[in-house]
């Protein structure tokens, strides 16, 4: 960000320091006097185990043939745990048994905060929105090796799985 979102004067970078800790230098704003901090988007995703953590769900979209997870943005006044449920609602119509937080990952190409979740659905019985192309479950091994690969979807699956394969043992 390079201008003021409010006046559009050009900012310059100024320590900031909140309760005597500083944050480093921000973009501040010499008109409004103020700190502009970087935006961005926020969207969640999910790595969707079934019910007895053997089976992951993986997706297809948009008319790619690419293994990947149930994901979507998060949406103003929303938090994490509602846009969770929602996606997963919407995309293939699953209900949630339990979630935990898994990682998260900035990514540059969209500007969005991705917050991934480990997920245990209710029961194996999704039905496809319009918005998935086609879904599968798969088991653990089977699932790390046709996940597309080189995408933060194949690094969250592989830290879900071994965070479950770890409770588990």
């Amino acid at each position: 960000m390079k201008y003021c979102i409010e006046c559009g004067t050009q900012l310059v970078q100024k320590e900031c320091i909140n309760f005597g800790i500083s944050d480093g230098l921000v973009p501040y704003c010499p008109y409004c006097k103020e700190f502009r901090f970087p935006m961005y988007n926020v969207a969640v995703s999910a790595v969707i185990f079934n019910p007895d953590y053997s089976k992951i769900l993986l997706i297809q979209q948009y008319g790619r043939p690419r293994n990947i997870l149930v994901a979507g943005y998060v949406n103003r006044g929303e938090n994490l745990s509602y846009a969770l449920v929602r996606e997963i609602k919407e995309e293939v119509n699953l209900a949630v048994k339990s979630y935990k937080f898994n990682e998260s990952e900035y990514y540059k190409g969209s500007n969005t905060l991705i917050c991934n979740f480990i997920v245990q659905a209710e029961n194996e019985d999704f039905s496809l929105s319009q918005e998935v192309d086609g879904a599968e479950w798969f088991n653990i091994e089977t699932a790390k090796d046709v996940v597309y690969k080189g995408g933060l979807a194949e690094e969250f699956l592989n830290k879900a799985v071994s965070k479950v394969i770890t409770v588990m043992l």
